[in-house]
């Protein structure tokens, strides 16, 4: 039955990819046609389908809409008052265009720490796409490294939801996994990101242009460098409260106040504002063309909403149909070592689900019992090996995947060769240095 499940799970994501680059269905169509084909395969009551489906659709939007919308207004905002630009000619001439990847592989790394992964992505790449139209790089050598940069950090570093919930189930040492995993996670990005993004340059030049934000010029002056960079930098400089308001013994009411300044829809509500006067108002913009730049990015976003929203009643889909128990029941089967076998069984989830957060915490659940009663296993380094496996093979049923699709203006086909290769290579990689760790830790 387990073999099954995984051939009609193979079956159903074959039916996506084929939608999309074959038969030309919209990818929100195939995504939806392969989610009913799979949830009827396996055995999944008919009156249970569409409840499934719809919840997955609800969780992921409901988390991801409005960051989208306001990271989607903030970045428009950025590029047609030209502050984008501003930000891109910083970095050129800072580092100059030869060290411009490495210098986004910091930016990943740096935002990436405090926020999300999806936060990050409509922060930066924004700025991916300016930088992309001053230096006329091919947009995987800037790209690249900051997914990297943002996605190493999202599947290992604390205070992210996966790597907090694999230490409370471990009950790992959170000051331990903080420094093993900046310690594994930068030369791991290094590889993913820079070296990976020359290595791609000269094989995949991408045949689309980036859909969601076009970056044009409209205002009547540029706003300076320091506003430019105090625009991009304000959501995260807001979304740190949330670290930092609990330590600060602040009153209760206080506390509450910081942390709902830094949740990411508030943080970003604010900078959009933020942005509305700085960027807007004060060059010389009206309320008109403020409103008309706002309509004008949001209209994209529908396709990708869709999309994102199919990609997650898909996941749905397969959580509830059995696959990720499927899984867990062969990797019971497997006498591996704790640290590999949390690395094997996070990939398989990953994979099965889409979720690295799912795959992650599910993962830790499966192993924690294995090594409860073992007195000579890494808790921290379990923590890390689970978080690389997690990372594995993004692909159709990965909301990451359809997001850097959409915003770069990828192919599906090209986007399996930059950002799926890069996550794997993450996850290899990361896992790698676990095991080296291992050795002398």
């Amino acid at each position: 039955m387990d073999l099954y499940l995984l051939g009609i799970t193979l079956i159903a994501i074959v039916i996506v990819i084929l939608g999309v680059s074959w038969w030309k269905w919209h990818a929100f169509i195939s995504l939806t046609v392969a989610s009913i084909f799979l949830a009827v395969f396996s055995g999944l009551p008919m009156d249970k389908i569409v409840t499934a489906y719809e919840t997955g659709v609800g969780a992921v939007l409901g988390h991801l809409i409005g960051i989208l919308a306001l990271g989607t207004i903030l970045g428009k905002m950025m590029s047609d008052s030209g502050a984008g630009m501003q930000v891109a000619d910083f970095f050129i001439n800072k580092f100059g265009v030869k060290k411009l990847p490495w210098a986004m592989l910091l930016s990943g790394l740096i935002i990436g720490i405090p926020v999300f992964f999806e936060v990050g992505l409509v922060i930066l790449l924004p700025l991916v796409i300016s930088i992309r139209k001053s230096t006329k790089m091919n947009i995987f050598l800037i790209g690249i490294p900051v997914l990297a940069g943002l996605s190493i950090v999202h599947g290992l570093v604390p205070p992210h939801p996966g790597a907090m919930t694999a230490i409370g189930i471990y009950n790992a040492n959170m000051g331990q996994v903080l420094l093993y995993s900046l310690i594994i996670a930068f030369p791991t990005a290094i590889i993913a990101g820079p070296i990976f993004a020359k290595w791609i340059n000269k094989r995949v030049i991408p045949v689309g242009e980036p859909e969601l934000i076009r970056v044009e010029f409209k205002s009547s002056g540029s706003p300076g460098t320091g506003v430019s960079f105090f625009i991009i930098l304000l959501p995260v400089l807001l979304m740190i409260f949330t670290l930092f308001g609990p330590y600060l013994s602040l009153p209760g009411i206080m506390e509450k106040l910081l942390l709902f300044i830094g949740s990411p829809v508030i943080a970003l509500l604010i900078s959009c504002f933020a942005a509305y006067y700085f960027l807007g108002y004060r060059q010389g913009m009206d309320r008109a063309s403020i409103k008309k730049i706002t309509e004008e990015c949001l209209l994209p976003l529908a396709s990708i909403i869709l999309i994102i929203g199919a990609g997650g009643g898909f996941k749905q889909i397969l959580i509830d149909s059995g696959v990720g128990t499927a899984i867990a029941s062969m990797s019971d089967q497997i006498s591996l070592s704790p640290i590999v076998l949390a690395f094997l069984v996070a990939g398989l989830i990953r994979v099965a689900t889409g979720s690295a957060t799912v795959a992650l915490t599910t993962a830790a659940g499966i192993v924690s019992p294995v090594v409860a009663h073992m007195s000579d296993v890494n808790l921290e380094l379990l923590v890390i090996a689970t978080g690389a496996g997690s990372l594995m093979f993004s692909h159709v049923n990965d909301a990451g995947f359809w997001l850097v699709k959409e915003y770069l203006g990828l192919t599906v086909k090209e986007t399996f060769k930059t950002w799926t290769v890069m996550e794997t290579i993450l996850s290899f990689v990361a896992f790698g240095l676990v095991l080296i760790f291992d050795i002398f830790i």
